[in-house]
């Protein structure tokens, strides 16, 4: 699995699924979550409905993950994860890591062959940008691990941070 940056708009990242730092809700939200819907069109926010109203009544639970159609995106897909809010009390470092491995493993039931993430919980959920790019890249590489002694379609991963502080953070994770 090849790992790589492509700082910018996450919306107009072209890949076969999209993740989206979605809220328990899925009904959209602010930052990349109301720019998926907004880019992304209806289609997205009514395909969240329909998981609302059958198989996630309650909706998603933070470190899981769920696909929907992508809309007018140019991915086939956005795969939903709810990020955990950072804590100074408590370590919510493995539902973070949850968040990426879930995605991962949704891609790859839905046949995604290439998955762009946003930085998961640094935005309005306060995770610390070099903990949460840490946190991206070592699971993303794990998985990546488990991937050659294994079967995965995934041949990419790219993350799209947003702003000069996240890419250096993903740029230094990378480069270790």
């Amino acid at each position: 699995m090849k790992l790589r940056i492509a700082p910018g708009d996450l919306t107009e990242t072209a890949v076969d699924a999209v993740v989206n730092a979605a809220n328990s809700s899925l009904l959209g939200g602010g930052g990349v979550d109301g720019a998926i819907h907004r880019r992304g069109g209806p289609e997205i926010l009514a395909a969240c409905r329909r998981l609302r109203e059958t198989s996630l009544p309650e909706g998603l639970p933070a470190g899981q993950a769920v696909a929907t159609t992508a809309g007018k995106l140019p991915a086939r897909w956005v795969i939903h994860t709810v990020g955990p809010v950072h804590s100074t009390r408590e370590d919510r470092s493995r539902t973070l890591a949850s968040c990426y491995c879930e995605a991962l493993r949704v891609a790859e039931e839905i046949g995604a062959r290439s998955v762009a993430f946003p930085t998961i919980s640094a935005g309005v959920y306060g995770w610390p940008m070099d903990d949460a790019a840490r946190i991206a890249v070592e699971t993303v590489r794990d998985v990546s691990a488990q991937q050659k002694t294994g079967t995965s379609g995934i041949d990419e991963v790219v993350f799209v941070p947003f702003g000069t502080d996240a890419e250096n953070a993903f740029r230094a994770q990378l480069s270790d």
